[in-house]
């Protein structure tokens, strides 16, 4: 039988995680072949932040090419000059409607608020959960929450 993967990306985590790590970009075809050779991907969601930039459009346009169905929030630039763009409420509404239907789930992130909906998806529909993620950059609480963890280094990385 083929493993059902489900696949999550915290796109701007992913980013900026990265960037401040490695100073490079993260390789999202790299990881595609990575996961799907592990089994049969179901579903791949790519959640980022809309701004009407060419630069983001292309990009958003890459990840959809490679499988990965985009999911856009609006970016927020508030008064104080902080911006918001936070997906971790969708994130886990989707992840908690598709764990009922994989046999893993794999979320690529280093966020720790994700820590108990990985618990509450290994104990109540007993799927195996995996974590990509920046090794100094990942909650330890995440990393101890998954099943498997990835250590994102350069061999998930785009060479400059």
């Amino acid at each position: 039988m083929v493993k059902k993967i489900a696949v999550f990306v915290d796109v701007q985590n992913i980013y900026y995680t990265t960037r401040q790590a490695y100073g490079c970009q993260f390789n999202y075809r790299k990881l595609w072949q990575r996961i799907s050779s592990e089994g049969k991907i179901v579903s791949a969601t790519a959640y980022a932040i809309h701004r009407s930039d060419d630069k983001q459009l292309k990009f958003q346009n890459a990840l959809k090419q490679i499988g990965f169905i985009v999911k856009l929030k609006p970016y927020i630039q508030r008064s104080d000059g902080s911006a918001k763009g936070d997906w971790d409420v969708g994130i886990t509404i989707d992840v908690l409607e598709s764990a009922r239907n994989v046999d893993t789930v794999v979320l690529v992130s280093g966020d720790g608020d994700f820590d108990l909906l990985l618990e509450k998806i290994k104990r109540d529909y007993a799927v195996s959960t995996e974590v990509y993620g920046v090794p100094e950059l990942t909650a330890n609480s995440l990393i101890r929450s998954a099943s498997i963890y990835h250590r994102i280094d350069e061999d998930l990385l785009l060479q400059q």
